[in-house]
């Protein structure tokens, strides 16, 4: 009765500088696979991705970068290491904020200093900080659910009975 409430789009967040040629190519992606068959290249007449695309043209806040960190694959990865450019601007050595609170300050400062794009799937936990490609393996996942060849939350969780 209410499975149509359990099936929603995922919300994708990315965190975009316009002056960033990786965050460009990754909105246009982004944009792409939303309104334009997917994958075009192999199937034109596959529709495309069903997911709410929210654009933030600003650094994430600190609970945000909490949140983006704990989805991270390697658990180790400093906050540093993970979310700061090779610009200047972010600091070297001791000068390197470690902190996300100094992180996210550091970013509302000098925009330069973050590694751009920050994209974000919230419902299945994953990110891709500057990096294109885990833009596309995060769109392929969608795709995968959509075809049916990666089974989703709410199918693993169905019993299974006589009438099912």
């Amino acid at each position: 009765m209410f499975s149509s409430l359990k099936r929603r789009p995922p919300s994708i967040s990315i965190f975009h500088h316009p002056s960033s040629p990786p965050s460009l190519k990754a909105l246009k992606l982004l944009q792409s696979a939303n309104t334009s068959p997917y994958p075009a290249n192999k199937s034109p007449s596959a529709p495309p991705l069903e997911y709410n695309l929210e654009v933030v043209e600003s650094p994430p806040t600190a609970d945000q970068v909490k949140t983006i960190l704990s989805y991270m694959p390697s658990k180790a990865t400093s906050p540093s290491m993970a979310l700061l450019s090779a610009h200047p601007s972010a600091g070297a050595g001791e000068t390197r904020p470690q902190t996300v609170e100094a992180i996210v300050e550091l970013a509302r400062k000098s925009p330069s200093a973050l590694k751009w794009p920050i994209v974000v799937d919230w419902e299945d936990g994953k990110v891709a900080i500057g990096d294109v490609e885990g833009v596309k393996s995060m769109l392929e996942t969608i795709r995968r659910k959509r075809d049916g060849e990666e089974k989703t939350g709410d199918e693993v969780d169905q019993p299974k009975g006589w009438f099912t």
